[in-house]
């Protein structure tokens, strides 16, 4: 992959991860479990997995967030430790945004073809917390569509330079 096209790929993904770590920290600084209880009365336990999820993402997000940041900023380009950042981008932010550990929501495939917005929740969610996620999904869909290479090509490319 040309280093120019890499290059491009870690300013993207820098931009699309600084948006939306802005955008979940400044829902999750200002939300609690009683705002979403005062919001819509539902689960408790569902509202506290959803903020757990939410916050574990935004980690995963500001850590890469703050690697694309080290390696735009670099005088030096450095090709592979963009490679190995736009892998794990890829691997924990987007699959944890689209498919998350806690299987709290779900990406409906068939979404795609009707022009839809792809999260479905799992039990009912506050509009608070639909409203950030339709703020987050189109964001994180195009970065998916720039790496889905590093889904498995680059995992592939690593192992046979071992």
């Amino acid at each position: 992959m040309a280093q120019s096209l890499v290059k491009t790929q870690i300013q993207q993904a820098n931009t699309v991860l600084e948006k939306n770590v802005n955008r979940m920290e400044m829902f999750l600084n200002h939300t609690t479990i009683e705002t979403l209880q005062d919001e819509e009365l539902g689960d408790l336990s569902y509202y506290k997995g959803l903020l757990s999820s939410l916050r574990r993402l935004c980690v995963y997000c500001e850590d890469a967030f703050e690697t694309c940041q080290v390696i735009v900023n670099q005088e030096n380009f450095s090709k592979p430790a963009a490679e190995r950042t736009l892998y794990r981008i890829f691997h924990q932010c987007i699959e944890e945004f689209f498919s998350p550990r806690a299987d709290l929501w779900y990406e409906d495939s068939r979404s795609a073809y009707t022009g839809k917005n792809s999260i479905k929740f799992r039990k009912k969610a506050p509009s608070s917390f639909q409203e950030l996620f339709l703020d987050l999904e189109q964001p994180f869909q195009k970065l998916r569509e720039e790496l889905e290479y590093y889904e498995t090509d680059y995992a592939t490319k690593m192992a046979q330079s071992k």
